[in-house]
């Protein structure tokens, strides 16, 4: 399984555009088309809502690519 890991710099990112920044998917589009077809889960359970909010400590799975959505200050490369 591939990991990727996404430095969330907000309180969250629409689950659309978490596909898209991290390469997933190449564009929002694709990404919502994916999630309607029931191919996304966020934390072990199947993702229907295209613009669910995705907040740090959330893992998302596609396939076989697994993101772990981290905080800015949990990546140890931020400042306090």
């Amino acid at each position: 399984m591939q990991q990727l890991e996404f430095i969330l710099t907000r309180e969250f990112v629409e689950l659309d555009n978490l596909l898209k920044l991290t390469g997933v998917c190449e564009s929002g589009g694709m990404g919502k088309t994916l999630v309607a077809a029931g191919e996304v889960s966020v934390d072990g359970r199947l993702e229907l809502r295209k613009t669910c909010k995705i907040r740090a400590g959330q893992v998302v799975a596609l396939g076989d690519v697994q993101i772990n959505v981290v905080g800015a200050s949990e990546d140890g490369n931020a400042d306090s």
